[in-house]
């Protein structure tokens, strides 16, 4: 995992510690997410890159900052589709992202609108839009937290990082690091994820 860049230490630590002290509670929906039993059988079925996977006891609220698409409209991930979500921060720079992005690219291909890859950070429109090129993304819309405003407000810190969303908006799990996407056993444990919020 690459470390974001030009982030202080202050800034760092404080990221950390708003995001851990996010209560449950902060849910104005009220639902309860993963049963204790789901959880657990879901962290014992995790295989291969989902062992990083972080299952978490009690879904997080949407964050309240936003991101944007190419043509700068403001999105938030409370602005749901309905679906689990996948949301991968990453950035041109990143070499992890370079081997994953690919893979997400497969997933959203397989399964629209369940995918926000957001480039967080400097990156250029340009320089988004060879890398794509380059890496063969065809099916990611391109997404930006410019100033990386989202990303601290998460905790994140480094890239790739990645959440997922219940189907309003609330994180039930992060995974740091590089993963592949479309393996079998992340579609086995997406395909759970959901099942389990479904029932």
């Amino acid at each position: 995992m690459t470390r974001l860049r030009t982030r202080p230490l202050f800034t760092t630590a404080l990221a950390l510690m708003l995001y851990a002290a996010l209560p449950a509670s902060v849910n104005p929906a009220g639902a309860a997410g993963l049963s204790p039993g789901d959880r657990d059988a879901i962290i014992e079925m995790r295989t291969g890159d989902m062992r990083k996977l972080v299952i978490h006891k009690e879904p997080r609220a949407p964050a309240e900052i936003g991101f944007t698409d190419e043509a700068g409209n403001a999105l938030h991930f409370n602005d749901t589709n309905g679906q689990l979500r996948v949301v991968n921060f990453w950035a041109t720079w990143c070499a992890p992202c370079r081997a994953e992005m690919p893979t997400l690219d497969r997933l959203s291909e397989a399964r629209p609108g369940s995918v926000l890859a957001i480039a967080t950070g400097r990156n250029t429109l340009s320089g988004l839009k060879s890398f794509n090129a380059e890496t063969g993304v065809e099916h990611l819309p391109i997404l930006l937290d410019p100033k990386g405003a989202l990303a601290r407000s998460l905790g994140v810190l480094g890239l790739p990082t990645t959440l997922i969303l219940d189907a309003e908006g609330r994180e039930i799990a992060r995974l740091q690091g590089e993963a592949d996407w479309f393996a079998d056993e992340t579609l086995a444990v997406l395909d759970a994820l959901q099942a389990a919020l479904d029932s």
